[in-house]
């Protein structure tokens, strides 16, 4: 919203999720405050396919519909509502990367690079043409906190780039390759369970992937739940928690328990 304010574009309509229904959402933003100092009218709604929605989006009359950090799919009759489609951004360097949970996997597959990808929705899921993409680098230490911030700032990088395009109606759009096309599965909370059978490499990685906003890794012992929020392949202090593994120790160096 930010980096289409920058680029000296304007919102004619904001649409978000009912506070209450929103608490639960991984990475939830508020943007009242955003709207209220911009005069933007919002639109708090249970699901993106509501007639609520629909109306809403028609009577705004607006060219573009942005459609990003949604997990309800959109319908053929919100795609047409806008006069020129709906623009959504996945965290992903698409085709590869299509479906749920892109920041966890990007790092649980080991990749070396990932990204964010400004398509035009199609009724596909993560199928429509490319506008633009944002490299991000990984490494073994990226954790989901981290590339959570790095996507974030990869949006507002590529939105700046395209939308003066968008504005002026040169932006080009690029058909996806199907041949190169994955899809990721969603994943749960019990997803972060570390067993005693993996390397230390994996649940490193499990650590790394699932932290902060997300649910957590853990493993559970006559003690009750640890729930590790950082963790090392070396010692690096006295109070780390040795974690036995198939292949060695993982040393947690911020964990909670739960009772």
């Amino acid at each position: 919203m930010k980096a289409i304010y920058d680029a000296g574009a304007t919102l004619d309509i904001a649409i978000t999720l009912k506070d209450n229904m929103a608490k639960s959402k991984s990475g939830r933003v508020y943007i009242d405050a955003f709207c209220e100092e911009r005069s933007i009218p919002i639109t708090k709604i249970r699901n993106i396919n509501d007639p609520e929605s629909i109306q809403a989006i028609k009577d705004a009359e607006i060219d573009w519909l942005f459609i990003i950090g949604w997990s309800q799919i959109a319908k053929p009759e919100i795609l047409n509502a806008p006069n020129l489609g709906c623009i959504g951004i996945h965290p992903t360097l698409l085709p590869q990367g299509r479906g749920r949970a892109a920041i966890p996997w990007a790092i649980l597959k080991g990749l070396e690079k990932t990204g964010v990808t400004l398509f035009k929705l199609d009724e596909g899921v993560d199928t429509g043409p490319i506008i633009d993409q944002w490299e991000i680098p990984l490494s073994e230490e990226t954790d989901a906190r981290m590339l959570y911030e790095q996507a974030t700032k990869a949006h507002y990088a590529v939105l700046s780039r395209i939308l003066p395009l968008l504005i002026d109606g040169t932006a080009e759009l690029t058909p996806q390759d199907n041949r190169l096309a994955t899809e990721w599965p969603g994943r749960k909370p019990e997803d972060g369970r570390i067993d005693a059978s993996m390397t230390c490499k994996q649940a490193h990685a499990l650590v790394r992937a699932v932290t902060h906003p997300y649910p957590g890794a853990f493993y559970d012992s006559a003690e009750g739940r640890t729930i590790i929020w950082k963790a090392s392949l070396e010692r690096t202090s006295p109070s780390d928690k040795e974690l036995k593994l198939s292949d060695g120790s993982l040393f947690c160096t911020v964990w909670e328990r739960c009772d």
